[in-house]
């Protein structure tokens, strides 16, 4: 009897397993996948009139002449070919593997259908499918669907089970390794005296203990503890990975998996309704979205579903009606420039000699020779003169600072003349000549002769008043009694005056320092111009910038530069924000064109206004008939047209 039922059990294992090896190859032999597919037009259309907006059945428009007629809101009946009042059906299931989807405010909404025939099914399997999204140069995956067999389940279930039961087998507590019995049994045998204290509440420390037996409660657990149940016990913990890939193979997954629509067809097949929303990208026109899938069964991977064809979307854009087009600013162009530059050189006391060892006038002596550089090799502007203005502090007699601030402005001069001369010798040897188209030789023009105009400030009493009132040590009293002190009219009998203040010490220490300064003014004019100035009009690229920003769809960039303008894209931009209220008060000051009249379309149809909605496209179409394509793509209109069964171009 046990070898029949055994016997059988083996007949109806193989027979599965047959029967599974056979569905697999006739799958892989007829190339059969899931399939890819668009839903019908009315599954993908959400409703996009405010809610609450009032629907009425009929609505009265203009036709170009002026007249009057009534839109129904029917449906045109295929038998009769006459309209009736009803709401249209279903749409059925399309084979098209492209669909235009409308782009709004940054966001596309990609909706497609996972059709999973029977052939694909089998209750011993789990289907995997992995759609992926193309676009651009990226690949993105998208949330996997898994289809999960009640016999896949069940195995799954089975695995859990077994992986529970091993758990349970772990002791958790030390005292299921001690064999009490044989604890008790020599206690009461050898130890009379403690075996009473079975039954006795009262707390035995190891100390007492051990000094009534000899040994301690410790030692005496420890020697009736099964060695080999702690170690077999040990092992099982150290399986219990091993374990978990051994009972549990396919987890089941609850995180990361997609919940939409599941429908079942009439023919058995599984249909799975997927709705993907991404977010738009710069020069982004369509996407793709493959599928793959693989089949498995409780143990390994039994087929990989090759990718089907994939469906396009097509994505259309708001940004389509932007208009190409540059503004201008006006630029009035100077002949002549100049450029300021401060140098802070130390001067040995009473003294005028350059010395490039003293403080940071090398690194200063250093920045000045490479602006000159910069300024004799640039393409733009010829450098005329340099005008050098040194400074003393007030310290010391007026007399004796004029003269002394002259000297070092002289000595600045001379050395920067000196530095232009041999850079400018080096730079025409650099430059050598060229020979023209005729073969005939040009020599550089020789770089012109800088004039160097050396001046001075005495005494930079505006600096120093500039300086104190800046300062963060100075008290406000300190700053004050400076004030009355800089009113005398007397630079030397200010200065003694000074000296005998608190206040003096630090200003000299800290701010008569940087009063010894010498300024450099450069004069400029712009080659080959002969005028003073000339008016000249460039590109507005602050404009352009938004209008490409508009183009690529990054609209609020394009919004935050466009706006100001209050033109035809700063409309455009913000319509396809959904700001409204800004669009409305742009589009309506303009002269009402085709384009125009549709983008209010949308805008009438966004805010309720269904009459003047309609009335708006049936306009458009009728002055750019191209405009009627267009309404099926924008999901505000392609409601209107639906609804209304608008006709453009019919009596």
């Amino acid at each position: 009897m046990i070898r029949n039922t055994i016997l059988l059990f083996l007949t109806g294992f193989l027979l599965m397993a047959c029967s599974s090896s056979y569905k697999i190859h006739k799958i892989s032999q007829n190339g059969t996948s899931a399939a890819l597919r668009l839903p019908g037009e009315k599954a993908l259309t959400t409703p996009v009139l405010p809610e609450g907006t009032p629907l009425s059945d009929t609505l009265t428009v203009r036709d170009e002449e002026g007249k009057e007629y009534l839109v129904m809101r029917a449906v045109r009946d295929e038998e009769s070919g006459e309209m009736v009042a009803s709401e249209q059906l279903q749409a059925a299931v399309v084979t098209a593997r492209f669909r235009n989807v409308a782009e709004r405010g940054g966001q596309v909404e990609l909706a497609f259908q996972i059709s999973v025939s029977d052939s694909l099914q089998d209750s011993r399997w789990q289907l995997r499918f992995y759609p992926e999204m193309h676009l651009l140069s990226d690949t993105i995956s998208l949330d996997p669907v898994y289809v999960t067999g009640k016999g896949f389940r069940r195995a799954q279930l089975r695995g859990y089970q077994q992986y529970e039961r091993f758990l349970r087998s772990i002791a958790q507590d030390s005292a299921h390794f001690v064999d009490e019995y044989q604890l008790e049994v020599f206690l009461e045998r050898n130890l009379p005296q403690i075996y009473r204290y079975k039954s006795d509440t009262s707390q035995v420390s190891d100390e007492q203990f051990a000094s009534a037996f000899g040994v301690t409660g410790k030692q005496a657990l420890e020697h009736y503890t099964n060695k080999l149940r702690i170690r077999a016990n040990a092992r099982k913990i150290g399986r219990k990975h091993q374990m978990l890939e051994k009972y549990i193979r396919n987890p089941i997954v609850r995180e990361g998996l997609r919940l939409d629509t599941v429908l079942r067809g009439n023919n058995g097949e599984f249909i799975y309704h997927y709705v993907q929303t991404i977010r738009i990208r710069p020069r982004l026109k369509k996407v793709d979205v493959v599928l793959k899938g693989d089949i498995h069964d409780e143990k390994k991977c039994l087929y990989r579903i090759p990718a089907g064809p994939p469906l396009t979307f097509y994505i259309s854009s708001l940004s389509a009606f932007a208009l190409p087009m540059d503004r201008y600013l006006t630029r009035v162009v100077e002949r002549r420039a100049e450029a300021r530059t401060v140098c802070c050189l130390d001067f040995a006391g009473g003294s005028s000699a350059l010395d490039g060892s003293l403080g940071d006038n090398h690194s200063e002596l250093q920045r000045i020779r490479t602006q000159l550089a910069s300024l004799l090799e640039n393409e733009t502007f010829d450098l005329d003169s340099v005008v050098v203005r040194a400074s003393c502090s007030p310290e010391g007699s007026l007399a004796l600072n004029a003269a002394l601030s002259q000297r070092r402005s002289e000595r600045v001069c001379a050395h920067f003349r000196s530095f232009v001369r041999h850079y400018s010798d080096s730079l025409r040897r650099y430059r050598g000549f060229s020979v023209d188209e005729a073969g005939k030789i040009i020599r550089s023009a020789p770089v012109p002769r800088i004039a160097f105009l050396s001046h001075s400030i005495p005494e930079d009493w505006d600096g120093l008043s500039a300086a104190v009132a800046s300062d963060t040590v100075l008290r406000e009293s300190e700053k004050n009694r400076f004030s009355v002190l800089c009113a005398l009219s007397d630079p030397d009998e200010r200065e003694r005056a000074m000296r005998g203040e608190s206040f003096y010490p630090y200003i000299k220490r800290a701010i008569y320092p940087r009063l010894r300064s010498v300024r450099f003014q450069f004069h400029l004019h712009r080659k080959g111009m002969v005028k003073d100035t000339v008016h000249t009009t460039i590109p507005d690229t602050v404009y352009r910038e938004g209008l490409q920003a508009l183009t690529d769809h990054d609209y609020e960039r394009a919004f935050s530069m466009l706006k100001d303008y209050e033109d035809y894209n700063a409309g455009v931009a913000a319509l396809a924000l959904n700001r409204n209220a800004y669009a409305r008060m742009i589009l309506e000051k303009l002269p009402l064109t085709p384009r125009i009249d549709y983008m209010l379309a949308i805008l009438h149809a966004r805010e309720g206004k269904v009459e003047a909605a309609v009335q708006h496209y049936l306009d458009a179409c009728r002055k750019d008939p191209s405009l009627v394509y267009r309404g099926n793509l924008d999901p505000e209109i392609a409601e209107l047209v639906r609804r209304y069964d608008l006709q453009v171009g019919e009596d």
